[in-house]
């Protein structure tokens, strides 16, 4: 196999807030580059897998700007299909500051990726892979998106290929009958599912909290393992082998939030590849701490800071 993952997603700009400002006043915003499974590829890649990530984007410094944040740390950027015009998708964000909470707005309209087509895609390079990773916020965007994602899914499933989902729902980008929709056949092909307790049940019609929700959605997708997240009252996991296991979350000071959850994603991933989803959950959740200490969508950490022991203030 070329890649230890290989994923599909739009590359954007996010331009966020100054801390006590809000968009409708703020004289600077902060640029960086984001794309959620891209960043589950390039942490992956810092930690030595090897990944690839594909998208559709037109030609430009701004993709550049994208297109390199995610090369410099080692991702395959050799199968983007780059269009000779088109715009940039960008979100904007507001941090927020208690009791006003964050807010994100989206400007992702008419770009390439919207109409990508399965002919745009190398679908052999994209397949040569241990595991194809797909998510909730791709197949929002449009119909094209939403084919493309299940055609990815269809053809892993097909070949045996291990298939990891993270539902990932936007309720900016679509309503929750449509996210079922779309999203349950794929989870039910997966391998792997991350769907958070409030995903669980603004989708799925969940009403379970805890293990108890995590244990029904691997019930109701039929997979062999579901990994859920709920903010600060724990990490669940359902696994046909495991059981249902629960992990206590840490609150942690907050410098920039985006990011934070493709971290874990990618941490317990990474696990998951070494044959240890338990031991991917403590990766996920020590590399998703690290995602808020910084800012930026894409988590800089190297192997050896898996495994800094807690509460080291600094390395010397």
């Amino acid at each position: 196999m070329t890649y230890d993952i290989s994923t599909i997603g739009e590359g954007q700009i996010r331009l966020t807030c100054y801390k006590g400002e809000r968009l409708i006043n703020a004289q600077q915003l902060r640029a960086t580059a984001a794309c959620s499974e891209a960043n589950v590829s390039g942490l992956l890649s810092q930690l030595g897998r090897s990944t690839c990530w594909a998208s559709v984007m037109p030609k430009g410094d701004l993709t550049d700007r994208v297109v390199n944040e995610f090369r410099s740390v080692g991702v395959d950027v050799s199968h983007i299909c780059m269009k000779p015009e088109g715009r940039v998708a960008l979100y904007f964000m507001e941090p927020g500051e208690y009791p006003m909470p964050a807010r994100v707005l989206y400007d992702r309209e008419h770009t390439p990726f919207r109409d990508v087509t399965i002919e745009d895609l190398d679908w052999e390079a994209l397949l040569d892979t241990r595991l194809v990773f797909v998510t909730g916020i791709t197949a929002a965007l449009t119909e094209n998106t939403a084919a493309v994602v299940r055609h990815f899914v269809d053809q892993a499933h097909c070949r045996g290929i291990t298939v990891a989902l993270d539902v990932n729902y936007r309720s900016l980008l679509w309503g929750p009958e449509r996210a079922r929709e779309v999203l349950e056949p794929i989870a039910r092909m997966s391998n792997i599912v991350f769907c958070s307790v409030r995903d669980g049940k603004a989708v799925f019609d969940i009403e379970s909290d805890g293990e108890q929700a995590c244990r029904e959605l691997r019930e109701l997708f039929g997979v062999p393992t579901v990994v859920s997240t709920d903010q600060i009252n724990g990490v669940y996991l359902s696994d046909a082998e495991r059981g249902e296991r629960t992990f206590p979350v840490v609150q942690m000071p907050v410098v920039d939030r985006p990011g934070a959850g493709d971290s874990f994603v990618a941490g317990t991933l990474h696990g998951y590849l070494g044959g240890d989803v338990v031991q991917g959950i403590h990766y996920g959740q020590r590399t998703s701490a690290y995602a808020l200490t910084h800012y930026g969508d894409l988590t800089r950490v190297s192997p050896s800071e898996l495994n800094i022991p807690p509460n080291t203030d600094i390395l010397r």
